[in-house]
């Protein structure tokens, strides 16, 4: 078996450490070459994409809202013969849901189009495809423990406002169930509590012996466009495909888990 991986960020290297746990080949493709790492413009990646019996891409769209892969290498994928197409999107498709629930028969309608356009791409580029939708990551090095240990924390009290997130333990152990079983389509990949992002923050300063920062308003806040951005939005994501489909139990099913994990390993 051999997985290509089109961009090795965190969520893909997760993905590709378990993958070579189960016996996998690796060849990824970055920024830079190295040892069984090419670059998009390499010759020899056509060859390796009609060769991989699994694909993922985690590229992202560019700035202009194009995605670099498929205008790249879109035909070649569209007719590799892989048993398995993976793509990690994100659950900011669903735009803004006042709170509510959304899972895969959601409409579309996120602020930024071209994620809108590229999970309907890849959706749509092959038989084989699956296409992840991701919401807020954390794992080690990359949660609010983190966040907190860096600096202050602001907290802000949005009243109703939640999102979900996930673990990138979880992440990896779903993509990984699903080159399985299940079947080809979309897929939430979430935990089961969406949340406030402010008791989070505020688990996590109790977990590191620290007093939670007091709340502030929004209007108080100080805030980058894409902060505010963020809390322009509020939807609670359903897992139940994820489960039903691929028979994934979550290991960290709310961020109290995951963040105790986190802990552990940063203590370590």
């Amino acid at each position: 078996m051999h997985l290509l991986i089109l961009g090795l960020g965190y969520s893909a290297g997760y993905i590709a450490d378990a993958a070579r746990a189960a016996g996998f080949a690796i060849t990824a493709v970055r920024s830079r070459p190295g040892p069984d790492v090419l670059t998009l413009d390499s010759p020899d990646l056509p060859g390796v994409i009609a060769g991989a019996t699994h694909i993922l891409s985690s590229v992202p769209p560019a700035v202009d809202g194009s995605d670099p892969v498929l205008a790249a290498h879109g035909d070649a994928l569209a007719r590799a013969p892989a048993r398995w197409i993976g793509y990690l999107s994100s659950t900011g498709v669903y735009g803004d849901a006042g709170g509510a629930w959304v899972d895969e028969a959601s409409p579309r309608q996120g602020r930024r189009a071209g994620r809108n356009l590229a999970d309907e791409q890849w959706e749509a580029l092959h038989p084989q495809s699956r296409v992840f939708r991701l919401p807020g990551i954390y794992g080690p090095g990359r949660s609010a423990l983190d966040r907190l240990r860096a600096g202050p924390v602001a907290r802000i009290d949005k009243p109703g406002h939640v999102f979900s997130r996930i673990h990138v333990d979880d992440i990896a152990a779903a993509v990984r169930a699903s080159m399985h079983g299940g079947a080809p389509g979309l897929y939430n990949i979430a935990d089961d509590l969406p949340a406030p992002g402010e008791a989070v923050t505020a688990a996590a300063a109790r977990m590191l012996g620290q007093e939670p920062a007091p709340l502030q308003s929004l209007a108080e806040a100080t805030l980058s466009p894409m902060g505010r951005a963020f809390y322009a939005e509020c939807r609670r994501v359903a897992n139940g495909r994820m489960k039903r489909q691929l028979g994934v139990s979550l290991l960290y099913p709310d961020y109290h888990a995951g963040l105790q994990a986190c802990l552990k390993e940063m203590r370590s």
